[in-house]
């Protein structure tokens, strides 16, 4: 196994294009106690430290422990099994996948927050149009509660208007009853003037015939005689029987 990764290891060295080591001039660089010394404080190594264990996937040491122990025996059985080759590609893997989680980690809290800042600004819109409408919801019941008397004010509104039409009812009988009257009155008034012209009519002509016929007895001299026969003896009747 080691002969074949030494070979794989030459291999890939011959395969890479030779570099001519370019001789640089020798610089003679003087440094002063002034420059050595920073200004930047130094990190104590045991906080890297912890910050590293930190890192580390586990609840405690032990665990964390065993998990480390646990990744290298996987990584050294994976070469060994030539699963995982070592070479450009897993490099660029390995580089893939760091740069994935540095993106994970320190991009992921901001990209929470502006996550968490989107929910809840669509948390108070669906908030407020909640609200919204059970206020529209209440002030429509409010509304509704103000109108509960519509029924008996239509039940009254009902009844008036059935009096209404049974009063119009009434009024156009007597109207026309009164039409009925008024007609029958002007008809028996014509009646009463055409039986009235009826009857001068008869009365001149029963004057005219007697007239005339009294008429055509005075001119029969014997009717003259008599009557003033007639009259002749009313008048003495009368003198005689007058008081002396």
């Amino acid at each position: 196994m080691s002969s074949r990764l030494i070979r794989s290891a030459i291999g890939a060295r011959s395969l890479r294009p030779s570099i001519i080591p370019r001789t640089l001039p020798t610089t003679s660089l003087t440094l002063t106690p002034a420059r050595l010394a920073s200004n930047v404080p130094s990190e104590d190594p045991s906080k890297k430290a912890q910050s590293i264990v930190d890192s580390l996937p586990g609840n405690s040491l032990v665990s964390k422990t065993a998990i480390l122990s646990a990744g290298t025996g996987l990584a050294t059985w994976a070469i060994s099994a030539e699963i995982f080759v070592y070479n450009e590609e897993s490099i660029v893997a390995f580089c893939t996948l760091c740069m994935f989680w540095g993106v994970y980690q320190y991009g992921g809290p901001y990209y929470t927050e502006w996550a968490l800042k989107h929910i809840n600004k669509q948390k108070e819109v669906l908030y407020a149009a909640k609200e919204g409408h059970k206020t529209a919801v209440r002030n429509r019941i409010e509304d509704v509660k103000r109108l509960g008397s519509v029924v008996e004010v239509t039940k009254q509104l009902f009844e008036v208007s059935k009096e209404t039409a049974r009063l119009e009812a009434e009024a156009f009988e007597l109207e026309q009853k009164t039409a009925l009257a008024a007609e029958t009155k002007s008809v028996l008034d014509s009646w009463v003037r055409y039986e009235g012209q009826v009857k001068q009519r008869e009365q001149k002509e029963l004057a005219e015939s007697i007239i005339a016929k009294i008429t055509k007895e005075l001119e029969n001299p014997k009717n003259l005689q008599q009557i003033l026969n007639q009259s002749v003896a009313d008048v003495e009747k009368i003198v005689s029987t007058k008081p002396q």
